[in-house]
């Protein structure tokens, strides 16, 4: 350990490239601690940390908190299996049902096992409640979304990256255009079969898209009215994210099924949760689904610290507020700017779109100036910088943020 600590980050890149799967390709820089909103490299060079491991670590690194409910349930019980009970997991299921309004849950471990679980009940509700006929349910999902990396989700992305030479696929989905209710409708009115509908609130990996107003409350009446369930990924946008507990609740939308995972741990540990009513939850049966570690004592101890936090700390209106001021002076930057076309998201979930083409590599440089300047940022799709700090970020720590990225711009200008 000794030797490893000593590590430089050209040694730790090195030894990845050598040793590990080449399934990511990180910015260069290599961390190895972590408090609040900021973290450190190997050489002990300090950064503001604006992309919270994809809205894994909205409570900030390493809170007191989540992590001594951590220490703390690890020198009591970590796992039992759900071979037996535990004396963790009733309590967590009951807190998490009734922080988020729901009759039960289910829990995993990450945020792809949630959504594949939230798959299987959406098509077992559909042939023992709807009636489908067997094997014949289908799911609508939204182009350009982003689920999760499993064979099954992969059959209905069009990442083109994620899906080649990975078939054949999983039949069942039906894709439609996101953001457009008329395809929506369309897809309800003209198939029986439909068993629900998988959508992000914002579509995060894509380049944080916000729909229109009114999309999400129209689309799960459209859902109610065709008897389809709602199933809303909220593994991005969830846990204060986006200004509210829910980014569903910015228009009053409480979903069929609720998948969650990232921040419901506060990035301490992976844990994921299916929540549901129990018309729809009471079709899983023994042996119909599980996890080993779903459920497990750390996972329950340490979600209801991270979820204590995030009430305590109130930590979606500090998103919200925090994020109107982050729009609006990204905004007044823009305005003169000829190398970043808009900015765009709700709360702190927030992206800015370089004027350039999806395969130049200008973002791709701002985020390595960006990164020299004291600030991590990452892009996606090619032109598009994804902004995602801790939520415990403070109002000068905010502005601060704002002048590195402002400053970091202007080089890149024309």
């Amino acid at each position: 350990m000794a030797v490893l600590d000593q590590l430089t980050s050209q040694r730790a890149i090195d030894l990845e490239n050598k040793y590990g799967a080449h399934n990511y390709h990180p910015l260069p820089v290599v961390l190895n601690k972590g408090e609040g909103v900021f973290v450190w490299d190997v050489e002990g060079k300090k950064y503001y940390d604006f992309l919270s491991a994809y809205s894994a670590v909205n409570q900030g690194h390493c809170h007191p908190k989540i992590v001594g409910a951590m220490v703390n349930q690890a020198q009591t019980l970590t796992l039992t299996s759900r071979a037996f009970y535990n004396d963790m997991l009733g309590k967590f299921e009951k807190f998490a049902c009734e922080f988020f309004g729901f009759e039960k849950l289910l829990p995993m471990n990450t945020g792809a096992e949630a959504v594949e679980t939230a798959l299987k009940l959406c098509r077992k509700w559909a042939y023992e409640v709807k009636g489908i006929d067997e094997n014949k349910a289908e799911i609508i999902v939204c182009e350009n979304n982003f689920h999760g990396r499993t064979t099954t989700i992969i059959s209905f992305s069009n990442d083109s990256v994620a899906r080649e030479n990975f078939g054949p696929y999983t039949e069942g989905f039906i894709k439609i255009e996101y953001d457009n209710l008329d395809a929506l409708e369309g897809a309800l009115k003209s198939n029986p079969n439909v068993a629900g509908f998988l959508v992000e609130p914002i579509q995060g990996e894509a380049g944080v898209y916000v729909p229109s107003e009114g999309y999400l409350r129209k689309a799960k009446a459209l859902c109610k009215q065709y008897n389809v369930l709602f199933i809303a990924d909220e593994v991005q946008t969830g846990i204060a994210r986006t200004g509210k507990l829910l980014a569903v609740h910015h228009e009053n939308v409480t979903p069929d099924v609720l998948i969650l995972g990232k921040a419901i741990s506060g990035g301490v540990y992976p844990v994921s949760a299916v929540l549901a009513n129990n018309n729809i939850m009471n079709v899983i049966k023994p042996g119909n689904h599980g996890s080993t570690f779903g459920g497990n004592p750390i996972a329950a101890a340490v979600a209801m610290a991270a979820l204590e936090v995030v009430r305590d700390e109130d930590l979606a209106n500090k998103a919200y507020e925090i994020g109107e001021l982050f729009r609006s002076e990204l905004n007044k930057y823009i305005t003169s700017s000829n190398i970043v076309k808009l900015v765009r998201g709700k709360g702190l979930l927030n992206a800015i779109v370089i004027d350039n083409e999806e395969d130049s590599d200008t973002a791709w440089n701002i985020c390595l100036a960006l990164r020299d300047n004291g600030l991590l940022a990452k892009p996606t799709h090619g032109n598009i910088i994804r902004f995602a700090p801790p939520l415990v970020m403070t109002k000068d720590q905010l502005l601060d943020c704002v002048s590195i990225i402002t400053k970091t711009l202007k080089p890149f200008e024309d």
